[in-house]
């Protein structure tokens, strides 16, 4: 997390705009490029590379079998939610061999968004685990997926053992309205997180 620079206003006045950083994770091919992509304001920066037959041997490609690129390091794109609060997104690489990356990129996020795919679901329980046990606020987000079998929110939930109160929300990451409907549901949702537990902290 982090504040910008106090910009002029032209009246004299000073605003300081608050930007902060989000994660995008989540399994191999579940659509954390196309989500970034949708919802960012200026160019996305991506670090894609075409999959490999050596690649081939590592990843499981399984269930993604049309994908031909794949994220080597990260995802990168801003979006502003209102005047004076803005996001950084930091799309994370799903291969297990890219793991090493992730704690750099954690590393002041506010919190983060796992996508997830009902037709391969097992998929973003590493992303899941990573962020429950680094005590992370995050919200899962059901790419809705053509063909998919549609799940509820509840059985979502129950499935990946969730703990209480975190989100679980449908989306489309194609869309940027349904994208940034996911990051706002993040930020209230690590908003009321921190508020708990600095409550418990001082009560």
């Amino acid at each position: 997390m982090a504040y910008e620079p106090s910009e002029s206003t032209g009246d004299g006045t000073d605003t300081t705009a608050l930007a902060l950083k989000i994660l995008v994770a989540g399994g191999f091919g579940v659509g954390k490029t196309t989500l970034v992509g949708a919802v960012s304001e200026i160019r996305p920066l991506r670090t894609e590379e075409r999959l490999s037959r050596a690649g081939e041997l590592v990843d499981d490609t399984g269930g993604v079998d049309r994908k031909s690129t794949t994220t080597v390091a990260m995802d990168f794109g801003r979006i502003t939610i209102r005047s004076g609060l803005s996001l950084y997104l930091f799309g994370t690489p799903g291969q297990d061999r890219f793991w090493f990356l992730w704690d750099e990129l954690s590393q002041g996020a506010l919190g983060a968004v796992v996508l997830a795919d009902t037709r391969r679901l097992e998929h973003c329980f590493p992303a899941v685990d990573y962020f429950e046990h680094r005590a992370i606020p995050f919200v899962v987000a059901v790419n809705c997926f053509a063909g998919a079998r549609a799940y509820g929110a509840h059985d979502v939930s129950r499935a990946l053992d969730l703990d209480p109160g975190t989100p679980v929300v449908l989306c489309d990451a194609r869309d940027r309205d349904s994208g940034k409907e996911v990051l706002i549901r993040l930020v209230e949702h690590a908003g009321r997180t921190y508020a708990a537990r600095l409550l418990d902290s001082v009560g």
